[in-house]
């Protein structure tokens, strides 16, 4: 690959790693002319659970020349664009109007929502995200279909992040590490950036291999109990099993699916922040509380937010149990 991971980390808030080509195509929909002027053109983007998609969107509402030719940007959640009916939000200028969908919409109350729009400045646009693929029937123009980064990328990605300024190649221990570690986290974004962030504020080749273990002990407990790796199951909103990232307990250690962050029944939980229980650096509370696995540096500011509680038994509905508790191996 072309550019040199040390050179990277620089731009890397500001840089969408391994996107260009989409991030490009978004802008090229978005500068373009509507046909006909006042419809605005609806373009679904749609993906897998944690794949990068509201990430990727939101590097495009920060480009200067999208902000400079769209005066109004706004940011609606699917549930909620019934409260548009009237028309009370509709801005008179150009508008880029972002809308995510975590569920299906009727074709009554999207063309409710779309008539109102209409109504905004000539040249709007409208981005849906979401990892229903009905939703792409609501598109005006094809769909795109993001996809996991490729191991390669994903690696080179990961090293950028866990290795700063510093250049992996006067550190062949520790890149090595790196790249076992970049295998068996299946490609997960929010994850390497976790890991990513323990590596960089501690460039110590036994602590790199004390966290690999750790992972790995991870990887085999939920392959052995579910039968899935945990980015799949974290993708279809499945629990998952994170007591072997900690050294200090053998209960199971729920980390339950994302939920909406203004959910009034988790505001007052403790928050615990995922790199700093891996790292070993705090003592999770006994109770239910709050993993805030990765917080974005751009807008809208996006947390990947769990609830985590212990539990002494396994739910049976939360698994099958099956022939997969044969022995597992990792080279």
């Amino acid at each position: 690959m072309p550019r040199s991971p040390y050179d990277t980390y620089l731009y890397i808030d500001n840089f969408m790693f391994g996107r260009q080509v989409e991030k490009q195509q978004i802008m090229n929909v978005l500068l373009q002319e509507n046909i006909p002027p006042f419809a605005p053109t609806v373009l679904p983007i749609i993906s897998t659970n944690r794949v990068g998609k509201k990430t990727l969107v939101a590097h495009v509402c920060n480009n200067d020349r999208v902000k400079s030719h769209f005066p109004f940007i706004l940011r609606l959640k699917g549930e909620s664009i019934h409260k548009t009916e009237h028309g009370a939000f509709v801005p008179t200028g150009r508008t880029l109007v972002v809308v995510e969908f975590t569920s299906d919409i009727d074709d009554v109350s999207w063309q409710k929502f779309y008539s109102t729009t209409r109504r905004m400045g000539e040249g709007s646009k409208i981005i849906i995200i979401s990892r229903i693929e009905s939703v792409s029937r609501l598109g005006t123009i094809r769909p795109m279909h993001l996809y996991s980064l490729s191991l390669e990328e994903y690696s080179y990605l990961f090293k950028v992040l866990a290795f700063g300024s510093t250049n992996p190649d006067d550190h062949p221990r520790l890149s090595l590490v790196a790249s076992e570690l970049a295998v068996l986290m299946g490609g997960s974004l929010v994850v390497a950036n976790v890991c990513a962030d323990i590596f960089r504020k501690n460039q110590n080749l036994q602590f790199w291999q004390h966290i690999l273990n750790k992972y790995r002990n991870f990887l085999v407990d939920n392959l052995s109990v579910f039968c899935e790796h945990p980015k799949l199951l974290i993708e279809r909103d499945r629990p998952v099993d994170i007591a072997k990232l900690m050294s200090s307990t053998s209960a199971p250690l729920r980390l339950m699916p994302p939920h909406c962050k203004d959910d009034d029944s988790t505001r007052d939980l403790p928050k615990v922040r995922y790199g700093d229980l891996i790292a070993g650096s705090v003592v999770p509370p006994k109770e239910k509380f709050e993993l805030v696995g990765w917080e974005s540096r751009i807008p809208p500011y996006k947390k990947y937010v769990n609830v985590a509680m212990f539990s002494g038994e396994v739910n049976v509905s939360e698994h099958v149990v099956s022939p997969c508790k044969k022995r597992i191996r990792f080279s």
